[in-house]
């Protein structure tokens, strides 16, 4: 038996039916480990070590209070045999702190999954740099006549803030360029803020896939978030219809050799999208799709992931 502890959102706040770290926690329980859970703003540094407000809950499916609570306590990180990082985005300074009290952990000899140093390290816009050529062409930059260019030579562009998250934010620019200055100023802050820039890619209208990779390997379906009502938004936090779907051979291939470098680095998983067969997003904060993919195709998603955590963890 293992005792886990997974740092996510306010516990009342989970989606019950479709959460995906709640899938993870539930397969741990099933599978006779301890389930704890504690939130970015419970971890601190008392007594010379990295600890944190924690509650040991049963999961208690289908019944109208989910979770029983068994034990409150104030545990050190490290005594735990792992500590799952699955506080949702933004990734802002409160999550930047709660990384930097996780490496902290980590010399005290905590197992954090995903690496507090990778969270640090690879924006989920960014990131894709790295990998430009699985990618749609493809900018970022702050500055406006920058955008204009893409605009003239692609004339259909989509344009996105590097902080957001669910579709949010996300523009599209037809050739006609309506709004495209007013659009750039708004979502830059004037100019105090980068913007991703990439080609429209018609493809979307098949949806938006997610493909999750668990220590580099593919889960072997993804889930294809189709927009819906005239929306060019494939987000399921924005409407979009979730489809799961067989990996294509591109989609396996380019996932494979993106997903063997990111393991490398301490990302046990990882949520990669493509749009068509172009990579255009790296998730790494808290990937989610696993009730999703696990519902239409009866591959046990959450039962994946802990197999390999269990094979790290031993």
């Amino acid at each position: 038996m293992k005792k886990i502890l997974f740092i996510a959102d306010p516990l009342i706040e989970f989606a019950v039916e479709k959460d995906s770290t709640l899938a993870m926690m539930d397969a741990c329980q099933k599978a006779g480990h301890q389930v704890w859970h504690c939130h970015t703003y419970d971890i601190k540094s008392v007594a010379s070590s990295i600890k944190a407000e924690c509650l040991h809950i049963e999961l208690n499916r289908g019944a109208q209070d989910w979770f029983i609570p068994l034990e409150t306590a104030t545990k050190r990180l490290a005594d735990f045999d792992a500590v799952v990082m699955r506080k949702d985005p933004p990734f802002d300074m409160a999550y930047v702190t709660a990384t930097w009290f996780l490496s902290a952990a980590v010399l005290e000899g905590a197992r954090v999954f995903n690496s507090p140093e990778a969270l640090r390290n690879h924006s989920e816009k960014l990131s894709l740099l790295e990998f430009l050529q699985f990618a749609p062409p493809t900018i970022i930059t702050r500055d406006l006549a920058d955008i204009k260019e893409f605009h003239q030579q692609h004339q259909d562009i989509i344009i996105k803030p590097l902080d957001g998250m669910g579709g949010m934010g996300v523009f599209r620019i037809k050739a006609d360029g309506l709004n495209l200055a007013s659009i750039v100023e708004t979502l830059g802050e004037n100019g105090s803020k980068a913007l991703m820039v990439q080609k429209f890619i018609p493809e979307i209208v098949d949806g938006d896939k997610r493909v999750l990779l668990i220590d580099g390997e593919p889960v072997p379906y993804s889930l294809a978030r189709i927009p819906q009502g005239g929306e060019v938004r494939g987000n399921l936090a924005a409407g979009g219809k979730g489809v799961a779907q067989k990996l294509t051979q591109k989609e396996f291939d380019i996932a494979h050799q993106v997903g063997s470098q990111l393991a490398a680095r301490g990302l046990h998983l990882v949520g990669l999208d493509f749009i068509g067969e172009y990579l255009t997003e790296i998730n790494v904060t808290s990937p989610t799709c696993f009730v999703e993919i696990t519902n239409q195709t009866g591959h046990d998603v959450a039962s994946q992931w802990l197999k390999s955590l269990e094979k790290k963890l031993n």
